[in-house]
C-alpha cells in the first residue's frame, strides 16, 4: 500500500513538473535579472552591442524590446509575453533577445518615434527590419497584449527572411 502511494506521488510530481511554463531543451535555467520578467528562462543579452554580436555569430535574428517598468502598457504586454509558451519557445530556439529600458544611440531602432512598448527585429547582417511591423499606423512597432499572435507571426516572418536573404 505504501509503495503504491509513493509511486502515485512520484507520478503526480512528474506530471506537475512537466506542465506549465515553457522549459528550454537544455533544462531549467537560473532566472536572470536581465529578463526583467519578460521570460526568466531565456538568455538575454546585456547590451545592444552584445546582442548584435550574438546575432551575427549565431546567425539568428535579434528581437529588441523597448519598455519601461512603470508603463502600464509595457506591464500588460509583459504579462502575456512571459506566459505564452509558444512565443517563449520560438525566442529560446531561434532568436537573440534583448530588452531595453533606455534608448540606444542607433537611430534606426526608432524609425517612427521613441515610444514603449516597441519591438524591432534586426537580422544578423545588422539590418533593422523596418518592414516587420505591428498593426498600428501611428506606432508601427507597438504591440498590445491582444497582438501576441501577430507578434509570433512577425517572428516567423523574421526567421523566413533570414533564410531567404542569406
Amino acid at each position: 500500500m505504501i509503495k503504491a502511494a509513493l509511486s502515485l506521488l512520484l507520478v503526480l510530481m512528474a506530471v506537475c513538473a512537466t506542465t506549465g511554463k515553457y522549459m528550454p531543451k537544455s533544462g531549467r535555467r537560473v532566472p536572470q535579472t536581465l529578463s526583467r520578467g519578460w521570460g526568466d528562462q531565456l538568455v538575454w543579452a546585456q547590451t545592444y552591442e552584445e546582442a548584435l554580436y550574438w546575432s551575427r555569430s549565431r546567425n539568428k535574428p535579434l528581437m529588441v524590446l523597448f519598455h519601461l517598468e512603470d508603463c502600464p502598457h509595457s506591464q500588460a504586454l509583459k504579462k502575456v509575453f512571459a506566459e505564452d509558451n509558444e512565443l517563449q519557445k520560438i525566442l529560446d530556439e531561434d532568436f537573440v533577445v534583448i530588452n531595453l529600458m533606455y534608448e540606444t544611440t542607433d537611430k534606426h531602432l526608432s524609425p517612427d518615434g521613441q515610444y514603449v512598448p516597441r519591438i524591432i527585429f534586426v537580422d544578423p547582417a545588422m539590418t533593422v527590419r523596418a518592414d516587420i511591423v505591428g498593426r498600428y499606423a501611428n506606432r508601427m512597432y507597438a504591440y498590445e497584449p491582444t497582438d501576441i499572435k501577430l507578434l509570433i507571426s512577425n517572428m516567423q516572418k523574421a526567421k523566413k527572411l533570414l533564410k531567404s536573404e542569406l
